[in-house]
């Protein structure tokens, strides 16, 4: 009898512990995302109802579509056509499709954020096209720039990411400027393999200060870029940026491989587009 009541103080000990230990772990993880809860939602589109993009949020831009874009693009980007752009489900699509226009051979479309922000964390969550010759990006230029003001890329690029459908699942993250830019190999860039990319919906992040900024798919940094402190050519990150949603065909790097014509349509789904900034910061501020 002794035993057996032995045996249930030792069971009921082990049961405490087992609990007291689960209740650490849980306080332990909450503690972990101290970073997050220095955030908080800005602006948002969750991509609720039917129909074209709000027109609040979003606009089309088109125009670089005579030129290719400066990067001998193959797609003429369109305004408001559903085919191109539409929200359903909650998801946003952008399709490629493979028709002409424009003197084009494929149609796609380009949106641009009518808001832009300085600094913050951008997140955005999508599923990427697949297709050869796709180019899709998630990226930012600065406030009130247009394709035809030119002066790239001394006013600054964030590519959040980037996808070339040649060379599948390896996600870019770069940042240009004047004296760090691709064109002659000085960019500062980085990449990561994600195999799942166009099954799976992945969170694209970049976190954004006035020392650093950081990429990420989902929880995995890959991607750090400090702030040297040596000025605008190589840091010109300290104004505003709006952000870009489009697919492209084709171009100087879309095409290195080629054009698998067959895959048409191509389609990147998002899901969502939040952006967050410090809450105690003044230096954290959203500029329409």
């Amino acid at each position: 009898m002794i035993h057996k009541y032995i045996s249930q103080l030792w069971l009921l000990l082990f049961l405490l512990f087992a609990c007291n230990s689960t209740a650490k772990k849980s306080i332990h993880l909450k503690d972990s995302s101290t970073s997050d809860r220095e955030y908080q939602l800005v602006w948002s589109d969750e991509f609720n109802g039917t129909g074209l993009p709000d027109s609040f949020k979003w606009k089309y831009d088109t125009e670089g579509n005579s030129v290719g874009w400066g990067n001998k693009e193959l797609q003429e980007y369109t305004i408001a056509k559903k085919t191109n752009t539409w929200v359903e489900n909650g998801l946003l699509t952008i399709t490629a499709r493979k028709e002409k226009a424009g003197g084009k051979e494929y149609t796609s479309a380009r949106l641009d954020s009518k808001e832009s922000w300085l600094y913050g964390k951008i997140e955005v969550r999508a599923k990427l096209p697949n297709g050869r010759g796709t180019w899709p990006a998630i990226w930012m230029m600065p406030k009130d720039w247009s394709f035809n003001d030119g002066n790239w890329p001394n006013i600054g690029e964030i590519d959040i990411m980037e996808h070339v459908g040649h060379n599948p699942g390896v996600i870019h993250a770069s940042a240009h400027s004047a004296d760090y830019q691709w064109q002659i190999g000085t960019q500062k860039t980085a990449a990561i393999t994600i195999s799942d990319f166009s099954e799976t919906f992945h969170s694209y992040i970049w976190e954004w200060t006035p020392q650093l900024m950081r990429a990420y798919v989902d929880d995995q940094l890959y991607f750090e870029y400090k702030n040297e402190g040596l000025g605008e050519l190589k840091w010109p990150y300290t104004k505003p940026f709006y952000l870009i949603l489009n697919v492209a065909v084709g171009g100087a790097w879309g095409n290195e491989k080629g054009i698998d014509e067959d895959s048409f349509p191509q389609n990147m789904l998002i899901d969502y587009v939040r952006i967050y900034q410090k809450k105690k910061n003044e230096d954290f501020f959203v500029s329409k």
